[in-house]
């Protein structure tokens, strides 16, 4: 119970990492609001039914207003705003092609969810950190940003935009005692991705091989490092990026 009584968003918890975010927030004490621009009633009702507090909100994280009632929305309800993860992002729809292939349109949504929702969401739960004397920000990035792999420029471009932007949010934020940082996971294993590996050997070994720790990541990989983040443990660390891969990437 190392979060009780605090009040967490979780952006994009519909779902994945989102969701195993959340469900860990809520089992340890803190009251959750699941933002997301699908349905998240579910993962609400899956807390509750554990005698956590939730709230499902849809929001986009690419729209301002949307963003701006999201935090307003938690502090009327709950009082305070203690805790942002900003997860949400747009991944496996991506189109993979080269750089020089890769439309303005293309490039605009990606940027738009993955770099500005997150600067959007930052914004918007700042005067109610601020008015708390103190809060934690989490921002998930990408293990990619350190590899620069081929055919997704618009969304490793995004991810390292996140690392830049927490340090910077962290410089601007440190004055208010709110602790920004991040977090760059490896191939993460979700329930999408679980089915698209079906029959695709040659990548899962390629994946092994390439970490120190020979196994496949999951959403679950994450969580020690992000409620730890979240919690006292951590106050007096910001503006830092922690790389949880197994090995793969050194940071």
């Amino acid at each position: 119970m190392r979060l009780k009584d605090k009040v967490g968003i979780v952006t994009g918890a519909a779902q994945g990492i989102g969701r195993a975010i959340a469900v860990r927030l809520a089992e340890e004490g803190a009251a959750v609001v699941i933002a997301d621009i699908l349905d998240s009633t579910g993962v609400q009702q899956a807390i509750e039914k554990k005698g956590g507090k939730a709230l499902a909100l849809r929001t986009d994280v690419s729209d301002e207003q949307s963003v701006v009632e999201m935090a307003n929305e938690t502090a009327r309800l709950f009082g305070r705003i203690d805790i942002l993860i900003n997860n949400a992002a747009i991944f496996s729809t991506i189109t993979r092609k080269p750089f020089y292939a890769l439309t303005k349109k293309e490039w605009d949504d990606v940027i738009r969810v993955n770099l500005t929702g997150v600067f959007l969401c930052c914004k918007a739960v700042y005067p109610h950190m601020k008015r708390n004397g103190k809060g934690k920000i989490v921002n998930i990035a990408s293990g990619t940003v350190f590899e620069g792999l081929p055919d997704r420029v618009h969304y490793i471009s995004s991810k390292a935009g996140v690392i830049g932007l927490t340090r910077a949010v962290a410089r601007d934020a440190g004055n208010d005692w709110i602790c920004v940082n991040a977090v760059a996971p490896g191939h993460t294993i979700t329930e999408d991705e679980e089915q698209k590996l079906a029959g695709k050997q040659d990548f899962v070994q390629s994946t092994l091989a390439a970490r120190c720790l020979k196994r496949l990541e999951r959403p679950e990989d994450l969580l020690g490092t992000i409620i730890f983040l979240c919690s006292e443990e951590s106050d007096f660390m910001t503006g830092q990026t922690l790389v949880v891969d197994g090995g793969r990437v050194m940071h």
